[in-house]
C-alpha cells in the first residue's frame, strides 16, 4: 500500500480545491446575513475566485517548470492555507475577498499544475489510470458533497469552521510531503514570460468576467449592466476584446518562440490531437456538470423547498457513483480504448438528463430523482477516469506543468461557461414561459398580464413561488383569483425552465461525442513518451 502514499497526499488537495466554491455556493445567505451585505457583494466575491483561477493557471504551470513541481506545491499549499485562515476570521467582505477569492485563488493556481503532473511523475502505466481515476472522483466528490458538508456545518454551526478545517488540512499534507517523491530537476530553468502572463490573465479574466455577468448584464439587449456600449450589452463586447487580449498573448508567444526565448506555454503543444480532445472534453465535461449544480439545487431550494443540507443529501448518489466509477479507471482499460469509455460516459450522460427530465416536477420524486443523479455519476466517473490520464499520457515529461495548466484553464473555463449560460438559459426559458402562460390564461385580465410583463422586461429573478405570491399580495390592483393564476403560471413556468436547462446540458454532452475521435483508441495502458514528439502530435 504505500505505493498509493503519494495519492493521499495529492488527492485530498484536488479534493480541497474543489470543496471551497460548493460550500461557498449554499452558505451565500448566511454571508449576506453575517456580513450584512447584498447577495451580488457575495456573488461579486465567488465570481472573483474563479476568475483568480482561470487567469493564472497557466502562469502557475510554468513556475512549477522554473522552480520544482514539489516545491511548487507545498508553496501553493501554504498560500492556500494563509488565504483558508484569512477567510475563517474574515471581519469583513473585503477581507472574504482577499483571503478567499484572491490569496486562495493564487495558491489554487500554483497547486492544480503540479497537482497534475505530480501525480503523473509518481505512477507509470495501469497504477496511473488508478491515480487519475481516483483524482477525478474525488474532485466529483468535492463539488457534491460540498453542499451536504457546507449545508451542515453553515446550519448547525458556522461556514468559518469549513475554512478552519482547511488549514488544519494543509498543515497535515505538508507534514506528510515526505509521501510525495521528488521529481528530477529541470535540465534548464525557465524564465518567466511576463509580458505573456499579463496578455493570458487579462484575456482569460475579460472573457470569464463577461461570460459569468451575462446573466445580469445579458448578451446582446441590456437587462441590469454598470454601462452600456452603442445602447447594447458590454457583455459580447467584453468577450471580443478578451478574444482579441488572447490573439495577441498567441502572437506574443509565437515570436519568444522564434527569438528562443522561454513562452509560458508553448502553442506547439496544440498541434498535439491527443491533448486537443482531451481538453476540449475536459471543457465541455465541466460546462455540464457545474451548469447542472448550477440548476439542480435551485429545483431542489427554491422549488421544492429543502434547505442546504437536504440538499447536498440528495445530491449524494452522485458523489458515490462518480468515486466509484472514477476508480474503475484501470479496469475500464482492460476492456475498452480511452476513446471507447469516454464516448460510453457521454452516452450514459445523456441517458443520465434525459431521465433527470423526466424527475423534475412539481413534487420531488425521490426514487426516480435519485436513479438519475446516481446515473450522472457513472458517467461523469466514466469520463474523470481517462481524460487526466490522457492528458498527461499525451505529453513528455517536460510538458507535464504546462499541460497541467492547460488541463485546469479548460476545467475552470469550463465551470465558468457552464454557470453562466446554463443560468442565462434558465432565466431566459423562464421568462418566455411565464409570459406566454399569462397572456393565454384566461383568468388574467389584460390589464394585469400587460403590468406583469412590464415587471418581467425590467427583470425576472428565480425566486420560490411563495415570494410572487407575497408581491402580488402587496397589489390592491390585482384581484386574489388573478394573482392566484399568475402564481400557478410562474410555478408552471419555473419547472418548464428548469427542464429546459437541463436538455441544453443534454445537447451539450451528444455535441461533445463529435469531439472525440482523436481520443487515444487503443486499449491498455496509455503510453507516455519520455524523449521526442508527443503521441498525437501532427496531423
Amino acid at each position: 500500500m504505500n505505493r498509493w502514499k503519494p495519492l493521499a497526499v495529492l488527492g485530498t488537495g484536488q479534493f480541497l480545491m474543489v470543496l471551497d466554491a460548493s460550500v461557498m455556493n449554499v452558505s451565500i445567505s448566511q454571508l449576506v446575513e453575517d456580513f450584512d451585505t447584498e447577495v451580488t457583494a457575495i456573488q461579486a466575491v465567488i465570481t472573483l475566485y474563479t476568475l483568480v483561477m482561470a487567469s493564472f493557471m497557466l502562469t502557475g504551470g510554468k513556475i512549477g517548470d522554473m522552480f520544482g513541481r514539489r516545491r511548487v506545491f507545498v508553496i501553493g499549499l501554504v498560500v492556500y492555507g494563509v488565504g483558508s485562515g484569512l477567510t475563517a476570521v474574515a471581519p469583513t467582505v473585503g477581507v472574504l475577498a482577499l483571503g478567499w477569492s484572491v490569496v486562495e485563488g493564487l495558491g489554487a493556481a500554483l497547486v492544480l499544475p503540479a497537482l497534475a503532473a505530480l501525480v503523473a511523475g509518481s505512477y507509470q502505466g495501469r497504477d496511473r489510470a488508478v491515480a487519475y481515476g481516483v483524482i477525478g472522483g474525488l474532485a466529483g466528490a468535492g463539488i457534491a458533497v460540498g453542499p451536504l458538508l457546507g449545508g451542515w456545518v453553515t446550519t448547525y454551526l458556522t461556514w468559518r469552521l469549513v475554512f478552519a478545517g482547511e488549514v488544519v488540512l494543509v498543515v497535515l499534507m505538508l507534514l506528510l510531503m515526505r509521501w510525495v517523491p521528488a521529481q528530477p530537476p529541470p535540465e534548464r530553468r525557465p524564465r518567466l514570460d511576463v509580458p505573456g502572463v499579463v496578455l493570458s490573465a487579462s484575456g482569460l479574466a475579460v472573457m470569464v468576467l463577461a461570460v459569468l455577468q451575462s446573466g445580469s448584464w445579458g448578451w446582446v439587449q441590456p437587462r441590469n449592466p454598470p454601462f452600456t456600449v452603442l445602447g447594447f450589452s458590454p457583455t459580447l463586447f467584453a468577450v471580443a476584446l478578451g478574444g482579441a487580449l488572447t490573439y495577441a498573448f498567441c502572437l506574443h508567444e509565437r515570436r519568444r518562440e522564434r527569438k528562443g526565448l522561454d513562452p509560458l506555454v508553448s502553442l506547439d503543444l496544440f498541434d498535439n490531437r491527443t491533448l486537443r480532445a482531451g481538453l476540449v472534453t475536459l471543457f465541455n465535461q465541466n460546462t455540464v456538470l457545474l451548469g447542472l449544480f448550477f440548476v439542480i439545487p435551485l429545483y431542489l431550494q427554491v422549488v421544492q423547498g429543502l434547505d442546504a443540507f437536504e440538499t447536498g443529501l440528495r445530491l449524494l448518489p452522485v458523489s458515490v457513483t462518480m468515486l466509484a466509477t472514477s476508480m474503475s479507471g484501470s479496469l475500464l482499460l482492460r476492456l475498452a480504448s480511452p476513446r471507447t469509455i469516454v464516448r460510453a460516459g457521454l452516452v450514459v450522460l445523456v441517458a443520465a438528463t434525459l431521465w433527470l427530465i423526466t424527475a423534475i416536477g412539481p413534487d420531488l420524486a425521490g426514487a426516480s430523482f435519485a436513479g438519475a443523479m446516481a446515473l450522472l455519476g457513472i458517467g461523469m466517473g466514466m469520463l474523470a477516469s481517462q481524460l487526466g490520464n490522457t492528458v498527461q499520457s499525451s505529453v513528455r515529461k517536460a510538458e507535464r506543468s504546462e499541460a497541467g495548466g492547460l488541463q485546469y484553464t479548460a476545467q475552470n473555463l469550463g465551470s465558468s461557461l457552464g454557470t453562466a449560460l446554463i443560468g442565462a438559459i434558465l432565466i431566459g426559458a423562464l421568462a418566455t414561459s411565464v409570459t406566454t402562460r399569462i397572456t393565454d390564461d384566461p383568468r388574467v385580465s389584460a390589464a394585469v398580464a400587460e403590468q406583469a410583463g412590464i415587471r418581467l422586461e425590467a427583470g425576472l429573478s428565480f425566486v420560490p413561488a411563495a415570494d410572487v405570491a407575497a408581491a402580488l399580495a402587496t397589489q390592491p390592483q390585482v384581484p386574489p383569483d388573478e394573482a392566484a393564476a399568475v402564481v400557478e403560471s410562474y410555478r408552471d413556468a419555473q419547472i418548464a425552465g428548469l427542464k429546459a436547462a437541463v436538455l441544453a446540458c443534454t445537447g451539450i454532452t451528444a455535441a461533445a461525442l463529435l469531439l472525440t475521435r482523436r481520443l487515444p483508441a487503443v486499449r491498455g495502458d496509455t503510453p507516455t513518451p519520455s524523449d521526442g514528439p508527443s503521441p498525437g502530435a501532427g496531423e
